[in-house]
């Protein structure tokens, strides 16, 4: 058994010495057709790596974790999830949608991105449902083992991946109640507005899905027609709606309810499953994050939640006026602190995803004066602060062939059968801003995880 640390830098002296290229390493991954779809030819030269006992503490965290996420509304509310989707941010009209549709319990498919700390990963959001990116990590896994220098120390360190895309669709049938012998025919719904700009990358990926005996099709949620007790799709009767809208979506204009009524109100006289349902998005309101961090709730946890919680957690609160507790147990004003430690906080909306309307405190171009107003404007608002956390680097070859430092994100994904696999995003140090996403030009990568001796 050995860790993170001892074998990156054992593949990164093999790197060195090998006089292998960036691109020779990243390989095949720009020839693949739904790849490129969705990263534009985006790669990193590399695998990020992790250890058995690693990857086993992880997954311990993210389920502890997640047990004590959906057990918020019960423990904080009662039961009541429309208070609890209102208290992380949600218009009426989102609480009205997600209350629509339940189903028997919360999705197990979720991404949590996390930054690998000195002390550990530490969360910085996690990401719940069926509109989840960078399932397909498998196949960069899968292409980047293509070359022999990766492949001889996979062997050699019994380094492997988990097939997330897989995980998907085990995912998808399972929690909706179906197996892959009841043959269940998939829609795989977007929302009008981004449809166009992702239907490449989903008629794609309806095909993958194709290959482990799933029937799939993408289409937006305007094309499904209900009628006859069913769900249709050009004359397909629908089993089951794979949702790619999200909440917002429902702000978009004040039409934008009407569109999604038809599905919800099918789904609510179970004509038809929907993969995941809208009450998956309260959860992954980075308000409930804010609710799990907050000291006044540490008594609802049992100690091996909070263990776990501590771990992964950074400080994170609601902005709302008045006095809040510190990780050393003062109290202070929150407004007076927060303009005050501008260069150790991050302003983030609970709602919102893909890195949309965070403000970095620590960012050179944010001035003193825009960090007051920002903070100002969104204080008792659907809005966080979070406590900056400082990421280890990871390093990759450039273009001359010389080592640089990355700054990276990992996503570690969960199913219903645990650990799901995990993905990577990064950005050169010089070049990163803070927020890895790949909308603002981050490479994708994949994990490989060291695997359990076995005999």
């Amino acid at each position: 058994m050995t860790d993170r640390a001892t074998l990156t830098e054992d593949y990164l002296a093999r790197i060195r010495t090998s006089g292998a290229t960036a691109a020779e390493l990243v390989g095949r991954q720009t020839e693949s057709a739904q790849l490129t779809a969705f990263y534009g030819g985006g790669f990193l030269s590399r695998p990020l790596l992790l250890g058995h006992q690693e990857q086993i503490g992880l997954q311990h965290d993210l389920e502890q974790f997640h047990q004590a996420l959906t057990s918020l509304p019960e423990r904080l509310f009662g039961g009541d999830l429309a208070a609890f989707a209102r208290a992380v941010g949600m218009t009426e009209v989102q609480v009205s949608a997600i209350m629509r549709g339940r189903g028997s319990s919360v999705t197990r498919q979720s991404r949590a991105d996390l930054y690998l700390t000195e002390s550990g990963f530490k969360m910085l959001e996690c990401n719940m449902g069926s509109a989840l990116g960078g399932m397909d990590n498998g196949d960069m896994a899968e292409l980047l083992l293509e070359h022999p220098l990766l492949r001889a120390f996979a062997d050699e360190h019994r380094l492997a991946y988990v097939d997330t895309t897989e995980v998907q669709v085990v995912n998808t049938v399972t929690e909706c109640g179906f197996t892959l012998d009841d043959h269940p025919v998939v829609a795989l719904a977007d929302w009008p507005s981004s449809y166009e700009t992702l239907a490449p990358y989903n008629k794609l990926l309806c095909e993958r899905w194709g290959g482990y005996g799933l029937e799939a099709y993408a289409c937006h949620i305007g094309e499904l027609e209900v009628r006859d007790g069913r769900v249709w799709l050009d004359g397909r009767a629908i089993d089951i709606i794979v949702r790619t809208f999200m909440i917002e979506d429902l702000l978009e204009s004040p039409e934008a309810p009407a569109l999604m009524d038809p599905v919800l109100d099918a789904a609510e006289a179970g004509l038809v499953r929907i993969f995941t349902p809208m009450e998956t998005e309260a959860y992954t309101s980075k308000g409930a994050m804010a609710m799990l961090s907050d000291e006044r709730n540490r008594h609802l946890f049992s100690a091996e939640e909070l263990a776990s919680l501590d771990r992964l957690l950074p400080w994170t609160r609601m902005a709302r006026s008045g006095p809040v507790t510190l990780e050393s147990g003062e109290q202070v004003d929150l407004l007076e602190y927060a303009l005050a430690h501008q260069e150790s906080l991050a302003l983030k909306p609970t709602l919102l995803h893909g890195g949309q309307g965070i403000v970095l405190g620590w960012d050179e171009r944010v001035t003193p004066e825009q960090w007051r107003a920002q903070v100002t404007e969104a204080l008792d608002g659907p809005y966080l602060l979070q406590r900056r956390v400082q990421p280890i680097p990871e390093y990759f070859l450039d273009e001359s062939g010389e080592l640089t430092p990355w700054l990276v994100t990992w996503g570690a994904f969960t199913g219903v059968n645990g650990f799901g696999g995990a993905n990577a995003r990064g950005l050169p140090v010089s070049a990163a801003s803070g927020i890895v996403n790949t909308s603002t030009g981050a490479l994708a990568g994949s994990v490989l995880v060291e695997q359990a001796p076995t005999g």
